[in-house]
């Protein structure tokens, strides 16, 4: 399991590292979504998201910092 914090904040670095833009874009009822140079990522406010769904959302972003930017 993994706080969303923790997620904002890989997506954060990897962001940096390949000179791109990331920032919140509004927050929802249930979801805060980030805006990645254009692209809308939403990550879930709750405790902890489960492994896949975290995943999920490495996935959505991998268009911006490259394939398997996670797993480096």
């Amino acid at each position: 399991m993994t706080r969303p914090r923790d997620i904002v904040r890989r997506i954060d670095r990897a962001a940096r590292r390949s000179g791109l833009d990331f920032a919140l874009d509004h927050e929802g009822a249930n979801h805060s979504v980030y805006r990645l140079d254009g692209a809308m990522i939403p990550i879930p406010r709750h405790r902890e998201v489960g492994e896949r769904l975290t995943e999920q959302i490495y996935r959505e972003c991998q268009d911006k910092p490259g394939r398997g930017w996670w797993r480096r």
